[in-house]
């Protein structure tokens, strides 16, 4: 009989592991679904699914208030966010729009010049001195743009790289000229090269 107990111990122990192998695998899974799920919606939208979002608000509400009053763990010293809406210092003023020729090489190797027109708007912070600065000197800023845009090829152009590297730089541009760190962002609603 004692040979039988043994034998159902020993078959027993395989079942277990296995089981309990199958356990993690679906734990980890479902940890990993839950990433997935969460890297796809974002923090806010999940909370918002599972109705925990009106707590976070409230909470980060609560955090805001403390901090403006100046009561906030390790921030006694520091001054208080103005109140109101976030981007309210953020004045966006658009440009005329732009058309310049560029240069693109055909399929044959061939120089050829090809038309560029964009249309874009410039973010800048007024908090920052030498924002009154901007409006003053906007035909210096679209002067400077063209000159730079003339010199792209159309291969400068290309992808979400090219796009970045035009916004820097135009940034980088608008900076100097307007001799202040308040342009924070280009906008862009139209780039088309014909």
């Amino acid at each position: 009989m004692t040979d039988s107990t043994g034998t159902s111990q020993d078959a027993k122990t395989p079942k277990k592991k296995t089981l309990l192998r199958v356990l993690a695998l679906l734990l980890l899974c479902a940890a990993a679904l839950a990433g997935g799920f969460v890297a796809s919606v974002g923090p806010q939208g999940a909370l918002e699914l599972i109705g925990l979002a009106g707590e976070a608000e409230e909470d980060a509400a609560a955090s805001d208030e403390a901090a403006a009053d100046g009561h906030a763990d390790g921030h006694a010293g520091a001054p208080a966010i103005p109140a109101g809406l976030p981007g309210e210092h953020i004045v966006v003023t658009p440009f005329q729009e732009i058309i310049v020729n560029i240069t693109a090489t055909t399929a044959t190797g061939r120089q050829t010049t090809r038309f560029l027109k964009l249309n874009l708007a410039l973010a800048y912070d007024t908090r920052l001195s030498g924002a009154e600065n901007i409006e003053s000197r906007k035909l210096f800023l679209r002067d400077s743009f063209q000159e730079y845009l003339r010199q792209l090829n159309e291969n400068d152009l290309q992808g979400s790289i090219g796009l970045v590297r035009l916004k820097s730089e135009l940034l980088r541009r608008a900076r100097a000229i307007s001799d202040s760190d308040a342009p924070q962002e280009f906008l862009i609603a139209d780039l088309i090269v014909q």
